[in-house]
């Protein structure tokens, strides 16, 4: 086990290299010039080559490439080239905001996916079964921005309960949670419907019946500890994914999150809080795929992670 978390360990360097690569060359793929944009549209020619200069835009892409990598292996992501302030600090201070928003998204998700999963399980092609799977279609399929705007629209234009926008109490948490766990829950509820029915289906599980077990104990301890390890993978999927994707429910509930901080760098071209941004986000992913591949073994005995192999 310990050969293979260090394994993987390794494994992340040139992952989060090449990620460094493509991110580097999207940002300067964009159009705009970012020393015109700092500058101002009534800037002089001369200014703006002065901006150029200051901010190292002016230097060959390798050499940009070269001090971006280096200042990243020293913990360090450089200053925004708007605000002046450290890429570092900038994170600092609206990581937690976007974690926070994370957690009880997936706490949501959890809790109606798979409980509605085991149920549509346990009562298959009944009414809750067909209904759940119904909305859950729904909510697979519905934009995370159309879901926030109908959201928006009905509990704060209308009912006036909850507030549209903006940070401060637990009320601004609600609108923006749900958003962004509709469509992880809706997903989870579908893989644990699928992975009970396969589970259930099993002979272990006739022969629990068999022996007279309580159909409570046989679903919620011998099936569902088994049918449970693809939905820690997706469970472990969706986290990284609602830490990255929360870009357009930051944007429309006007959540200081880095899901918006990314946005509103990519639009100024602000280059070291872009690429700053995205690489905390990969080595998030890659941090989080690792930690659920742990979880596996204590899910099933049955898998081992062997010094030659990860199986």
């Amino acid at each position: 086990m310990y050969q293979y978390i260090v394994r993987r360990l390794l494994l992340t360097v040139p992952v989060v290299l090449g990620v460094s690569i493509i991110v580097f060359s999207i940002i300067r793929l964009i159009p705009g010039d970012p020393a015109r944009a700092i500058a101002g549209v009534n800037a002089t020619p001369q200014f703006i080559q002065q901006v150029r200069v200051r901010y190292a835009l002016d230097q060959p892409l390798y050499i940009q490439y070269g001090r971006f990598i280096t200042d990243f292996m020293r913990g360090e992501l450089g200053n925004s080239i708007f605000s002046g302030r450290p890429v570092t600090t900038e994170l600092g201070e609206r990581f937690p905001r976007t974690l926070l928003l994370a957690t009880i998204s997936l706490v949501i998700a959890t809790i109606l996916g798979v409980s509605a999963g085991i149920v549509s399980a346990t009562r298959r092609n009944s009414v809750f079964d067909n209904a759940s799977m119904l909305v859950a279609l729904v909510g697979v399929a519905a934009p995370v921005f159309w879901m926030a705007l109908m959201l928006q629209l009905l509990f704060a234009v209308q009912l006036r309960l909850l507030p549209a926008t903006g940070i401060g109490t637990i009320r601004h948490l609600i609108l923006p949670s749900i958003t962004l766990g509709t469509a992880s829950a809706a997903l989870m509820a579908r893989i644990t419907r699928s992975s009970m029915l396969d589970v259930l289906r099993q002979d272990f599980i006739t022969t629990a019946r068999a022996k007279g077990l309580n159909e409570r104990l046989v679903v919620y301890k011998h099936a569902l500890k088994n049918a449970l390890i693809p939905v820690v993978t997706v469970l472990g999927l969706q986290f990284g994914i609602l830490l990255g994707g929360a870009v357009l429910t930051e944007t429309v509930f006007a959540w200081p999150g880095v899901g918006r901080l990314l946005v509103d760098a990519i639009l100024r071209r602000d280059y070291p809080v872009v690429q700053g941004t995205v690489m905390l986000l990969a080595l998030l992913f890659v941090l989080i795929n690792l930690v659920v591949d742990i979880v596996y073994a204590f899910l099933d005995p049955r898998i081992h992670y062997q010094s030659g192999s990860g199986e």
